[in-house]
């Protein structure tokens, strides 16, 4: 085995050398590295430097070009101008090439304008061909690098036009200059050269500036347009002249035409110049011979044609969005008004197209406001851009949408409809019976002056007849144009009250469309339009768009028509009509409801049923008011109420829903007893009803007579709900604090109940006032003057309410827009509060009304938006609005004026109060258990029922003591009285005497608590100590201590009881009982 050892190793010397030659030899490397880079460097740096000072050498000597080249131009304007000689075309082409070759916008702006003028000024010169700066296409050289230079010039121009500001006087001039040099180049009608021999020319120049045209369509000449003209014209006043105004349209049309109207060309002039806000109103108004040329060439229709392809509509539509569609669809609805032979000729598309474009701006209208919604003045909230420099042409975009809900388009549209003759009788009916008023009426002018102009002629009542194919082209046509009204209305949500009161203007329309809605199908009327509801086809939803409009406008239109306009004018429709036709609404809306379609329905189904419910609501209340319908009219003889009932408790959702809209299908006892069936489960949730294993909470109470509302108001005021609802007992004590005798029943507490309420209503205290007419309470406005007012009106709500829920009837008749209030319908869209006035006061009323009718100028009247009032011997102004005072009232704002001051009278002024007494109530009643009852149901509830007293329901629920029994003669005597001597009258004091409250219970007196008792007394009632063995012996056997003829009947209102003598004789029996009763006024009102 060899082992090799190197030198390096066998010697560490030589190492060490070996070390540093290396180390040497890396530092050289390294060192020629670093001098490599630093030429490399020095080169680059040499590099950019003679690069820089080229580029500065560049920029210098293209600035020297740049003065040089614009003192060369200014040169020549200047000898331009002061030359006595005009320059050749040639000239004026060099210059120009020059001026285009260094152009800047902001520095050569005057320069450009100089140029202009120049080249405008050699197209004027007389007889010198060489001075006409078009002269230059005609020479085989410059031919084409004119061309492209006029195409520079011009698109120049329309760069200037984008940012000129046509209401600035020196823009406005600018402005005229630049449409003048495109409207000089972009036709051949003024070019001189073309005169006399050069006629032989024009179709080559006419093809010279059909290029030129097609480059600055190209380059985006309709924005240009449509920017100028929306500087122009979106604004209140607008600042185009009429010269401008004409030139622009002009310039808009000139591609249109050249290319034969092709859809290309169609598309951009509807997207660029109508979709400009009322851009057909300003021309009509400025330049009326524009819209001259639009109908020479047929424009209009051929718009509709082009839009009436979906695709294409869509396009132009997407194209826009939202705000500058419906400008679109203004101008083009104005245009159709100003067009009638075009509008009869292409309705179908017409319709077709508006619904289209209504559709697209639907989808983008949103109900509520959101991060992602903006305001539109005519939309409402929309979930697209708003361009809010439209607003100041929106007044003039509204005028525009109008016409299509005017009187001129409505004959067009409805011309099927309106040609219909209806049957007419001669002869004059009419319906007395008290006055109500409008609602939510707009002021229209001369639409309640045509409500007075009466006809001697009354049509046929209108019935379903049926026998019209729904598939026939009339009835087609009919239910698209419904279509477009109806989705007019669900789009355009600011001004729907505006686009009712257009279309229920004619007064003939509504009823011709209900006979027109009688006559389809094969019978006619309801079962046609179910059958619709389950089917979803095209047709089937036409259809019911028709219902719908009928009902929304129908609805409107009774909503501002008053009581004697309905009533006795009869406008629109006849009385018994709106019988057949709320009889068609009840079993159309209970159909939908009973038959699952509502619990499902949504979207359009729901937007229906909202509608035909709304219709018929109106309807409903009107009858309340004053009865125009039979009797159980609008009941539902095929509804069992033990049906309802029985699905109510397993939670039905039909039977809900049934109870939530249209309650009144059920007879008024059967929702009684629901009310009381309500508050039994109630009470029994609550633990407030005694069973076998437990009783309920006892609340305890001591009153003084002296201050039975000051001890009642303190000790009640502070419970609890549930202990409101609960037990109450009550212990009477005199001033220094003895209890009087007496076991409470029921009986104290009802006897509490009555007087707290006797107090608290009695005019005298100011908490309650009543009516000028039929003296009816209401919240008095005055009754601040109490401390704690209230805290008092919550109170009394509480009382009012606990004898509701007991069943306690109380004689408190209510004003029946009070009873409105506290049923809550003030917040629902069926409300009028003028509707309601005559029932606060009827004078006032009468006085407003007359306001309405006044022919001449209201102002002469001087009256203001507030009202004066005389509070305790000092005058009182309130303004209706902010600043009312100094706002008079005149023709334009009266209908206003009348609902602001009947909302003034009937909730602002006893707002509070109202507030506070409802709140009261509704802690005892919920407000879903009353939902169900109108207000004269509603006082009913409260009051008893005004029907008259069934005296066997009485005796059959009677209770006798003190030996009195139903064969006893006494008592027979006492029945034969009630029902054979005493009149109506004398018998309500009889029930008034013995219980407090002239009416019956509503269910009858079964459920009169506590039940009605008769007993037979031998003395007086301070010496009366109560039934006794001998006291009852003698009553059962006619046995007298001595004759009671001096005494007479009393009674305890609290037990519901009767203490009569034991009579000798009927007569005495009828003298003393008929006194008794006359001698007792109680505390009823009315």
């Amino acid at each position: 085995m060899s082992i090799s050892i190197s030198s390096a190793e066998a010697n560490p010397q030589v190492a060490k050398m070996f070390g540093t030659a290396q180390s040497s030899k890396a530092q050289f490397l390294d060192k020629a590295r670093q001098a490599r880079e630093e030429r490399r460097e020095l080169k680059e740096r040499e590099r950019a430097a003679i690069q820089i000072q080229a580029l500065i050498r560049r920029f210098l000597c293209r600035c020297w070009l740049q003065r040089e080249i614009r003192r060369e131009v200014e040169d020549f304007f200047e000898i331009n101008e002061s030359a006595s000689s005009k320059r050749s075309a040639l000239s004026i082409f060099k210059i120009s090439r020059k001026l285009l070759f260094i152009f800047r916008i902001k520095e050569d702006k005057e320069r450009f304008e100089k140029l202009c003028h120049c080249i405008l000024n050699s197209m004027d010169v007389e007889n010198e061909p060489k001075v006409w700066y078009v002269s230059l296409a005609l020479s085989k050289d410059l031919t084409l690098l004119w061309i492209k230079q006029i195409k520079d010039i011009l698109w120049f121009c329309c760069e200037f036009l984008k940012q000129l500001k046509p209401d600035i006087l020196q823009d406005s001039k600018l402005v005229n200059l630049h449409l003048t040099m495109l409207v000089t180049f972009t036709d051949t009608s003024k070019w001189k050269i073309l005169r006399g021999k050069g006629e032989t020319l024009r179709p080559a120049m006419n093809h010279i500036c059909a290029n030129i045209m097609g480059h600055l369509n190209q380059k985006g000449f309709y924005s240009v347009l449509q920017i100028l003209l929306t500087n122009g014209l979106a604004r209140s006043r607008p600042s185009l002249s009429k010269g401008t105004l004409t030139a622009i349209f002009s310039l808009a049309l000139r591609p249109v035409i050249a290319a034969q109207f092709s859809d290309n060309l169609l598309r951009s002039f509807l997207i660029h110049i109508m979709s400009v806000p009322a851009i057909v109103t300003h021309l009509a108004t400025l330049t009326p011979e524009r819209l001259a040329v639009l109908e020479s060439h047929d424009l209009f229709r051929k718009f509709i044609l082009f839009l009436s392809r979906e695709a294409q509509c869509r396009d132009v539509c997407v194209c826009l969005e939202g705000s500058h569609t419906l400008c679109l669809l203004g101008n083009l609805i104005y245009l159709g008004s100003l067009n009638d032979q075009v509008l009869e000729d292409e309705t179908a598309h017409f319709v077709s197209v508006l619904i289209h474009m209504l559709s697209y701006c639907q989808k983008y209208v949103s109900q509520k406001k959101s991060n992602l919604t903006h305001w539109h003045p005519v939309l409402g909230w929309f979930s697209q851009t708003v361009d809010y420099g439209l607003n100041e042409s929106m007044p003039l975009l509204t005028k525009q949408l109008q016409h299509l809900w005017g009187v001129h388009l409505i004959r067009i549209l409805f011309s099927d409809v309106l040609s219909k003759k209806l049957v007419e009788t001669q002869e004059l009916t009419y319906l007395s019976g008290q006055t109500a008023s409008p609602q939510n009426s707009l002021p229209m002018k001369n639409l309640f002056k045509r409500a007075f102009q009466k006809s001697a002629s009354v049509r046929n009542i209108l019935k379903p007849v049926g026998g019209k194919r729904v598939d026939s082209a009339e009835v087609q046509k009919v239910c698209s144009i419904c279509v477009l009204y109806q989705t007019t209305l669900t789009t355009l949500t600011q001004i729907r009250l505006q686009i009712l009161t257009g279309l229920t203007y004619l007064d003939d329309l509504l009823p011709k469309l209900w006979a027109f809605i009688c006559e389809l199908g094969p019978q006619g009327g309801l079962k046609l339009f179910l059958e619709c509801l389950n089917n979803d086809t095209e047709e089937s939803k036409r259809l019911l768009a028709m219902l719908m409009l009928f009902c929304d406008c129908s609805r409107h239109l009774i909503t501002i028509l008053d009581e004697i306009e309905v009533y006795e004018e009869q406008i629109s429709f006849k009385v018994e009509e709106l019988v057949t036709i709320s009889s068609f609404l009840n079993s159309f809306v209970f159909k939908m409801i009973w038959d699952g379609i509502v619990e499902n329905a949504k979207g359009e189904t729901l937007e229906l049923f909202h509608s035909v419910h709304g219709w018929l609501m109106i309807l409903y209340e009107r009858d309340c008011r004053r009865r125009f319908a039979p009797e159980d009219h609008w009941l539902r003889k095929d509804l069992k109420p033990s049906v309802l009932f029985q699905e109510l408790d397993k939670d039905k959702k039909r039977a809900q829903l049934l109870l939530q809209y249209i309650p009144h299908v059920i007879p008024h006892k059967n929702r009684v007893l629901l009310f009381r069936n309500m508050v039994t489960k109630e009470k029994e949730k609550l633990g407030l009803v005694e069973t076998s294993s437990a009783s309920p909470h006892v609340t305890h109470i001591t009153i003084r007579r002296s201050r039975m509302l000051e001890d009642g108001y303190e000790q009640l005021r502070l419970l609890t709900h549930n202990l409101m609802k609960g037990v109450i007992r009550v212990k009477f004590v005199n001033d220094l604090g003895v209890d009087e005798a007496g076991i409470d029943q029921d009986g104290v507490f009802k006897e509490f109940l009555e007087e707290i309420i006797k107090k608290v209503f009695d005019p005298a205290l100011n908490l309650f006032k009543t009516t000028s007419g039929d003296e009816r309470l209401y919240p008095s406005p005055t009754s601040y003057i109490h401390e704690n007012y209230l805290q008092l009106f919550e109170f009394v709500g509480k009382m009012l309410g606990k004898a509701v829920y007991e069943g306690i009837v109380v004689d408190v008749p209510f004003a029946s827009f009070f009873l409105s209030q506290l049923l809550g319908h003030r917040h629902s869209s069926f409300y009028s509060s003028v509707d309601e006035l005559p029932s606060l006061d009827s004078e006032f009323y009468k006085n407003l009304t007359s306001i309405k009718r006044y022919d001449g100028d209201i102002s002469d009247l001087g009256l203001t938006l507030s009202y004066d009032e005389d509070v305790m011997g000092q005058l009182v102004c309130h303004e209706l609005i902010p600043g009312g005072k100094t706002i008079p009232v005149t023709n334009e704002n009266k209908i206003s004026y009348i609902h602001l001051m009947a909302h003034f009278r009937m909730h602002t002024q006893i707002k509070s109060q109202t507030a506070a007494l409802i709140s009261g109530f509704r802690s005892i009643i919920k407000p879903e258990w009353i939902r169900m009852f109108s207000a004269p149901e509603l006082q009913r509830l409260i009051s008893g029922d005004n029907a008259e007293i069934d005296l066997e329901d009485l005796k059959k629920h009677t209770v006798y003591y003190g030996g009195f029994h139903g064969s006893h003669r006494v008592i027979i005597w006492l029945w034969d009285i009630l029902a054979n001597d005493f009149s109506p009258e004398e018998r309500a004091m009889f029930l008034k005497f013995v219980t407090s409250c002239s009416r019956p219970p509503l269910l009858g007196f079964a459920y009169l608590k506590p039940p009605f008792s008769i007993r037979c007394v031998e003395v007086s009632d301070d010496q009366d100590t109560g039934d006794t063995l001998g006291s009852v012996l003698r009553g059962f056997f006619t046995i007298r201590k001595k004759e009671p003829g001096g005494r007479l009947p009393t009674s305890s209102t609290c037990f519901n009881l009767l203490k009569l003598p034991n009579y000798s004789k009927k007569s005495i029996l009828r003298e003393k009982l008929r006194y008794a009763i006359s001698m007792n006024t109680g505390f009823e009102l009315s």
